[in-house]
């Protein structure tokens, strides 16, 4: 899948940080009609069911987002640890 511009995943590197601290990846892709895809995984250390509901997380997600996207926040898809797109 191809990587989303620059300026969204800029927008969402302070929720990149946040969740690599607690010890989670943020991948970040396009789907098809410029959606967006954010995958999570666990590391090692990480806990994979102790992520906010996933509503909460999109929420995280379109805050961030609403400032830099001119045209609306696209559609987000949350994929959460041991879950496949």
């Amino acid at each position: 899948m191809p990587t989303p511009p620059p300026f969204i995943t800029e927008a969402l590197s302070r929720l990149g940080s946040m969740l690599e601290a607690d010890g989670y990846a943020l991948e970040l892709s396009e789907a098809a009609g410029s959606n967006l895809v954010a995958r999570i995984e666990a590391g090692p250390d990480a806990c994979a069911d102790c992520l906010v509901p996933k509503d909460m997380m999109r929420r995280y997600f379109e805050d961030a987002l609403r400032p830099v996207c001119e045209l609306g926040v696209p559609r987000i898809e949350l994929v959460y640890p041991g879950e496949q797109t």
